[in-house]
């Protein structure tokens, strides 16, 4: 089900409401500082009160079956306010790969918890560069008379600390697989990661001998990955294209208050070409984040090519509009007790999420190819 046009200016308004409500700078702040990095309390919240884990999932599952790009305005409500949750992790990233998979019983164990707030999953899938391979061998699995078992090590897995299961990208001798591993079992260690962005967490993962079980047909893995890397893609891109517009919004209010030489600064011609180009590129951004969410609502063949073109540009025109918003802001945008800086680090850290820009432009490239 895909929202008309009433019903996603509905969307917008009242995820906005409700972020700004419960996740102003005050409790990002606090949050960021927590040993889990989110709060739990606007976790349920956020199910409880809006269903924003289910808009994804059908509603055999306990979602509400939502259209991709009716996500993405969440998504990009929660880039203005720098939500600290892991959404992108696990009711996109993971569900996603668990729709895709095909195993109907593994999504009826997993996508009720995630839809309800109880339950947080992660994927792991991406590679020591921050990309995803589906033949990196990073991790293997092997099949015992008891099983499955997985071996070896994932990087810069979002939210895995906090996960409650993992689904782990492997290799096996029929090919690429998906697997679910009880976050807290034995044989698998977490590293937290010192990140230059405190509002989103990260970890390695470590997996000696640990139990899992299969998630779809082991060895038929590469096309729901495929997807969900998609997803993560166009997902982040709206997140990106949120904040973008949040520090543009930033820096043109402070542009016509803050005076030097007895006049408002935005009257300077210098400072009207940074707000300028800033709006140019927040609504380029906005093109390419929803083209990309569309074409996954259409099941479009280009669907890849648009979330690589979506992510490698909304990361440069957030870097870029973060960066001036601090130059337009002067010393105060520097400080600590500003906000400007915690959007920077944002978008810094996004920028390298899922892949740089060079890496997605030589994806889409092969998309092409070329």
């Amino acid at each position: 089900m895909t929202a008309d046009t009433d019903e996603r200016q509905q969307l917008h308004s009242t995820s906005r409401g409700f972020f700004e409500k419960h996740s102003g700078e005050e409790a990002v702040r606090f949050t960021m500082e927590t040993p889990s990095g989110y709060d739990r309390a606007l976790w349920e919240l956020m199910a409880g009160q809006l269903g924003l884990q289910g808009l994804l999932i059908p509603e055999e599952f306990g979602g509400s079956a939502f259209g991709f790009t009716d996500m993405q305005i969440v998504l990009e409500e929660m880039g203005r306010a720098l939500v600290c949750a892991p959404f992108l992790s696990s009711a996109v990233l993971a569900v996603r790969a668990l729709l895709a998979s095909g195993d109907d019983d593994r999504c009826a164990d997993l996508l009720p918890g995630i839809a309800g707030g109880t339950s947080i999953v992660a994927l792991a899938f991406t590679n020591r560069q921050g990309q995803w391979d589906p033949e990196d061998g990073a991790v293997t699995a092997h099949e015992r008379s008891g099983g499955w078992t997985l071996q070896g090590k994932r990087w810069f897995v979002l939210d895995a600390a906090g996960a409650d299961v993992v689904l782990v990208a492997a290799t096996t001798a029929r090919g690429p697989a998906l697997f679910a591993v009880d976050g807290r079992a034995g044989g698998v260690s977490t590293t937290a990661l010192q990140t230059l962005d405190m509002t989103r967490r990260l970890a390695n993962i470590v997996f000696e001998d640990a139990t899992a079980a299969p998630v779809g047909e082991p060895g038929q893995a590469d096309a729901c990955l495929r997807q969900a890397f998609d997803a993560g893609l166009a997902a982040l891109a709206a997140e990106q294209l949120g904040g973008a517009r949040k520090v543009m919004e930033m820096a043109v209010e402070y542009a016509k208050i803050r005076e030097q030489f007895g006049r408002p600064i935005g009257s300077f011609q210098a400072i009207k070409h940074k707000c300028a180009d800033m709006l140019v590129e927040v609504e380029s951004a906005t093109a390419a984040a929803y083209a990309a969410g569309a074409a996954i609502d259409e099941s479009s063949h280009e669907a890849g090519l648009l979330a690589s073109l979506a992510k490698s540009y909304c990361s440069e025109a957030y870097c870029h509009a973060a960066a001036e918003n601090i130059q337009i802001h002067g010393g105060i945008g520097f400080t600590w007790e500003h906000p400007a800086h915690l959007y920077f680090r944002r978008a810094k850290s996004s920028e390298m999420l899922l892949g740089t820009p060079t890496y997605h432009r030589e994806r889409m490239l092969k998309e092409l190819g070329l």
